[in-house]
């Protein structure tokens, strides 16, 4: 495993637990809460709610289902399993695992990490790493504005806190990285297999 990749994978589990355990059982935002609760505050409630457009199912989902035939139209096997088990098994995790786990409420439901993001980023992120590695900056950077103002927006319309967006972020790109490693791996092994030697037939007696 690269060193940059197993440091990357291990800052953003480390962050996701680090915060996790820093609002576990709370009700109530953390000072950082409270301040971009206060900036996402500025922006009417229409343009709030265009700005988690992308973290609704259909929308994501489309983008997951468009995705996956185009990489299966070019033979990308691995951008297909990526697409089709990271955003999967990252919203499970959050849902399922996490959420009870740490216990954070926001209102009268779960909170921490946010779903919606989760599910946005880790979709944001298979589609960083299905673009050629000379040209990730640019994809890289639109989905990093795209989850902020998704982000923004769950803060300023109630559902969420910073924190709670935060984690469900480092949650996504963290299973996204570690599912796509995987696959890599599995992947070099199918082909360093080697092929199995044909029989000869028996000759008849």
């Amino acid at each position: 495993m690269p060193v940059a990749f197993a440091c990357t994978l291990v800052l953003l589990a480390t962050g996701f637990v680090a915060m996790g355990v820093v609002v576990a059982g709370g009700r109530t935002p953390t000072a950082v809460d409270s301040a971009v609760t206060t900036f996402a505050g500025r922006f009417d409630d229409d343009v709030l709610t265009a700005f988690v457009l992308p973290t609704e199912p259909p929308v994501w989902l489309t983008a997951l289902a468009l995705l996956t035939v185009g990489a299966l139209w070019r033979r990308r096997w691995d951008v297909a399993a990526t697409a089709l088990g990271a955003p999967a098994l990252a919203t499970a995790l959050a849902s399922w695992v996490a959420k009870p786990l740490f216990d954070r409420w926001y209102d009268d439901h779960l909170a921490y990490p946010s779903g919606h993001t989760t599910a946005l980023v880790a979709t944001l992120a298979v589609l960083v790493l299905a673009s050629p590695p000379a040209r990730r900056r640019g994809p890289a950077g639109a989905a990093a504005a795209v989850g902020a103002v998704a982000g923004i927006g769950l803060v300023g319309l109630g559902h969420h806190y910073a924190t709670d967006v935060v984690g469900g972020g480092a949650l996504a790109v963290a299973v996204t990285l570690a599912v796509a490693r995987l696959v890599q791996v599995a992947r070099t092994a199918t082909r360093a297999r080697p092929a199995p030697t044909p029989r000869r037939p028996a000759r008849e007696p």
